[in-house]
C-alpha cells in the first residue's frame, strides 16, 4: 500500500517522456522491467495477491534472474479493483519507470482498461485474473496484449455445458454488476441456449456483496433446476454459504458456481461446497508437472496455487523466454514471439497464443469432493474430463477482434 499511496501523490508530477524502447534490439534501459497490477487487499486477493507476486518471483528465479546479463526487475501495486488507479498506476509506471511488462488485473473493468493505456503505451500485458472475453474480441489489443488463464468462454463452454448435457437444462443467474459478470452471464445464457436449456431469469447484485439473501430468495422462486453464480471470490463464497442456509439445495436446486477456485473451496470448506461443477485451466494434482511445481510455490506461500497464480507464474516464464529469443523487450516484438512458441509448462498443457491474443490451452471440467472423498489439505477435485484448448474457447473466425483476421 505505501507503493500505492505514494505512486498516486506523484500523479500530477508525471513525466511525460516515452518509455525508452528498444526498437533495433537489445534491453531497453538495461533491465526487463515487470510490473504486477493486483488485487492485494479485496475481494480477489486470496486467488491472485501475495501469492501472485510469489509465482512470478518463482518465474524470475528460474531464469536465473536476468536475461543476458540484463537484472530482471519487479515492481507490484493493488489497483484496488478500480479501473482509475489501475491506469493511473500503469501511466506512471510507462512514463516514470519505464516498465516492459504488466501482469495483472483480477478484474475485468480494471483488466480492460489496462489494455488500453499498455496498447497507447507499448508495453506488453498480459491478463491473468480477469475473466471477460470482452479482452480479445470488442475490446482487444493483439499487438501488445494477451490474454492467458482463461475466459468467460471457456468457464461457460464447460460447466454450463456439462450440466445442462445432465439434464438440468432451466436456469436464473445471479450475477457480479460490472463487466466480468455481464459477460459471463451473457457467455453461460449463450451456452444454455444453444444446448437446448431455457433462462427463466436474472439478477444483477452489487460487487462486491456482502447479503445475498434478497438475490437467492428469487432464484429460488424463479423454480430454474440450476442457479448459476456468475461472480467470483468472496461474493462466490457468501452466495454458497447463504445458499445452504436457505436450503437451496436440500430443496432440490442446483448451484452452478461458474468461477471457482481452489481458495474459495478452501473457506468454505467442503461441506458446503461438495458437488459443485466448475471449470478451471489448472489443479495443482491434475499430472506429476502441476504436482511438483505447486509443492514447491506451498513451500514459499503456504498454500497450493489457484490457477490465477499458476497462470502468472506461466505467463511471466514464457514472457521472459520470449524476450531471450527475440533479445529485445520491444513489446510487439515480444508478443509477436510468444506467438511462435509453444506454451508447455506447470501450468498450461497444448498451450498457444494466438493472433487475437487469447492463450489457447486445455481446460478441466471438475467436481468438488465430498468430506469423505478428500485425502487432506487441498485435495478438493475430482477431475471429470479434459477439455481441448480448441473446444473450450471461442473459435478467432467467430470472434469479433477484427484486427487479427487479416
Amino acid at each position: 500500500m505505501k507503493l500505492l499511496r505514494t505512486m498516486l501523490l506523484a500523479g500530477a508530477a508525471t513525466a511525460l517522456a516515452s518509455p525508452a524502447l528498444a526498437q533495433d534490439g537489445g534491453i531497453s534501459d538495461d533491465a526487463v522491467k515487470i510490473g504486477m497490477l493486483l488485487d492485494m487487499s479485496g475481494p480477489y486477493s486470496a486467488l491472485d495477491g501475495q501469492g501472485s507476486v510469489v509465482a512470478v518471483q518463482m518465474a524470475i528465479d528460474e531464469m536465473g534472474g536476468e536475461i543476458d546479463g540484463k537484472k530482471i526487475e519487479l515492481m507490484t501495486a493493488d489497483h484496488q479493483n478500480k479501473a482509475d488507479i489501475g491506469s493511473n498506476l500503469a501511466r506512471q509506471w510507462s512514463d516514470q519507470n519505464n516498465v516492459d511488462l504488466i501482469l495483472g488485473g483480477a478484474n475485468s473493468g480494471v483488466g480492460i482498461a489496462l489494455q488500453e493505456v499498455t496498447s497507447e503505451k507499448n508495453i506488453a500485458y498480459i491478463n491473468n485474473g480477469a475473466a471477460s472475453a470482452a479482452l480479445t474480441n470488442e475490446n482487444c489489443a493483439p499487438e501488445t496484449g494477451i490474454h492467458w488463464t482463461y475466459d468467460t468462454d471457456a468457464l461457460a463452454n464447460g460447466t454450463a455445458v456439462a450440466m445442462v448435457k445432465e439434464g438440468n437444462d432451466s436456469w436464473y443467474f445471479i450475477t457480479a454488476d460490472y463487466a466480468f459478470g455481464h459477460k459471463l452471464e451473457e457467455n453461460a445464457m449463450d451456452a444454455v441456449k444453444a444446448n437446448g436449456g431455457t433462462v427463466v431469469g436474472n439478477v444483477r447484485a452489487p460487487f462486491p456483496t456482502q447479503d445475498f439473501s434478497s438475490f437467492l430468495l428469487q432464484a429460488q422462486g424463479s423454480g430454474a433446476k440450476v442457479i448459476g453464480l456468475a461472480n467470483a471470490g468472496t461474493d462466490t463464497q457468501n452466495s454458497v454459504k447463504q445458499a445452504q442456509e436457505f436450503g437451496i439445495v436440500q430443496g432440490g436446486q442446483k448451484l452452478a458456481s461458474l468461477l471457482l477456485f481452489l481458495t474459495d473451496v478452501e473457506a468454505l470448506g467442503l461441506d458446503a461446497s461438495q458437488g459443485l461443477t466448475l471449470t478451471t485451466g489448472f489443479y495443482w494434482d491434475q499430472d506429476d508437472m502441476a504436482r511438483e511445481w505447486s509443492a514447491k510455490f506451498e513451500e514459499k506461500h503456504g498454500s497450493k496455487p489457484t490457477m490465477v497464480q499458476a497462470g502468472m507464474y506461466s505467463s511471466a516464464l514464457n514472457y521472459l523466454k520470449a524476450v531471450k529469443e527475440a533479445g529485445t523487450d520491444e513489446a510487439k516484438a515480444v508478443v509477436a514471439k510468444l506467438k511462435e512458441m509453444p506454451i508447455e509448462d506447470a501450468f498450461s498443457r497444448n498451450g498457444k497464443v494466438r493472433a487475437d491474443g487469447l492463450m489457447v490451452h486445455d481446460m478441466f471440467l471438475a467436481q468438488v469432493k465430498t468430506p469423505d472423498e478428500s485425502k487432506g489439505n487441498w485435495d478438493f477435485y475430482n477431475i471429470i474430463r479434459t477439455i481441448p484448448g480448441d473446444d473450450a474457447f471461442r473459435k478467432l473466425e467467430d470472434g469479433s477482434c477484427e484486427a487479427a483476421k487479416g
